[in-house]
């Protein structure tokens, strides 16, 4: 496996001196390799031969994380989250605790992941296993605003033994074995549907809150603390629901898009049930894990992030609207309050740190500005008025609050 970090080769000539003779050998089928997911326009990583007679890579990575194949079977790759200087990892789970307190961003999680389950799984140290955790969060984050707002209730098939009664439909052939048999002739087994919380959709999510649960008590990637005030909550609302269902229903269950917080929940939970191949031994702790290929957006997650963190400064509704669309051009965040009018843009760039902002990004910001549609939404009817514009981007060095002080 070959291990770097994202936004590998930005800052340098992207030459990786510690690749070892073997992964040389394996690259040699190829002169580059890339790998972009749907819908995005940077690679995940690209790799390429400085030239024909040379043994030397030139490796980049954008802003994913992830684990991927080079070589199909022979060859992976595993990038990590960027580090401030070598020593401070970013911490992209507290990132994804902290975005999604925000109700608002359960909207916007689609594309945030993607899992290729159709390749080889690949072994990796527990530790680098990203997938697990962050799965979870969102789970957990999302299925305890169902619990606060209460579980669905439906209709759903229930068979029992009664005792000197019919209901619904009567068993026969398991009538005849379990009762006429053994001269049991008062008790009938029958088949008929009951209203409640026991439907097959809290239940996928009550085995899927199981696997969560042992996960983080067996994970140390997870910080334990920032998940028990959920785990709490959520606990005693599926006291009522069995965990039993069979692998088949889960596999094709269709989650109804009128629900749409029970749809995301759901879809969730089939992913972490399918990572660990909806078996609760394969979430055992060992040093050597097998993991699907997958990719994190990272650029997402810190869009997310920054809303929260903007939400926290203008609480009111529609202060702040995120992914404000106009003339085919999103802009990231439209800032409408008494005091502010604001167009602001979130550059997943950690190199802003210690370079200036580019050309580029200035002149996509200032343009989206000038918009005649942004000036209308923002109330501003001087066309010829300056509207204030704001880059956020990444440093760790500052603190966690954001703050729009001068």
């Amino acid at each position: 496996m070959i291990k770097l970090y994202e936004q590998f080769g930005y800052n340098n000539t992207g030459f990786k001196d510690d690749v070892s003779e073997e992964h040389i050998s394996m690259l040699k089928q190829n002169i580059e390799y890339r790998r972009r997911l749907n819908n995005k326009s940077e690679d995940c990583f690209y790799i390429h031969q400085s030239d024909k007679d040379s043994n030397r890579y030139h490796f980049k990575t954008s802003y994913f994380v992830g684990v991927d194949w080079i070589v199909e079977n022979d060859l992976s790759i595993y990038v990590q989250p960027k580090q401030n200087k070598g020593e401070i990892e970013i911490d992209c789970l507290k990132m994804l605790f902290d975005a999604l307190k925000e109700p608002q961003n359960f909207e916007h999680l689609d594309g945030l992941c993607e899992i290729d389950f159709n390749k080889p799984a690949i072994k990796i140290e527990q530790s680098q296993d990203l997938l697990s955790p962050f799965l979870i969060v969102q789970f957990l984050q999302i299925l305890k605003t169902i619990v606060r707002k209460g579980l669905k209730k439906s209709y759903y098939p229930i068979t029992r033994n009664l005792e000197a009664r019919v209901k619904g439909k009567i068993l026969v052939n398991q009538t005849v074995k379990d009762n006429l048999v053994k001269n049991r002739l008062t008790k009938t087994v029958c088949r008929y549907d009951e209203f409640g919380v026991n439907c097959d959709e809290n239940r996928i999510l009550k085995k899927a809150y199981l696997f969560s649960r042992r996960i983080i008590e067996q994970s140390r990637g997870i910080n334990i603390g920032d998940l028990q005030s959920n785990i709490n909550y959520i606990h005693p609302a599926f006291e009522n629901v069995s965990e039993d269902i069979r692998t088949d229903v889960i596999k094709n269950f269709k989650p109804n898009p009128l629900y749409k917080e029970y749809n995301r929940a759901l879809k969730l939970a089939v992913l972490i049930l399918k990572r660990y191949s909806y078996n609760i031994t394969q979430t055992s702790v060992a040093q050597k894990i097998e993991t699907p290929p997958f990719w994190i957006d990272m650029s997402k997650l810190f869009e997310l992030y920054v809303f929260k963190k903007l939400r926290e400064i203008f609480p009111k509704h529609g202060e702040v609207q995120y992914h404000f669309t106009s003339n085919y051009q999103e802009l990231d965040y439209l800032i409408k309050s008494n005091e502010h009018k604001i167009v602001v843009d979130a550059k997943y760039k950690p190199r802003y740190v210690d370079k200036n902002i580019t050309k580029e990004d200035v002149r996509q910001v200032c343009g989206y500005a000038r918009m005649k549609k942004v000036y209308k939404e923002l109330g501003i009817k001087d066309l010829n008025k300056v509207i204030d514009c704001l880059i956020i981007y990444p440093n760790q060095a500052c603190n966690n609050d954001l703050s729009l002080d001068t």
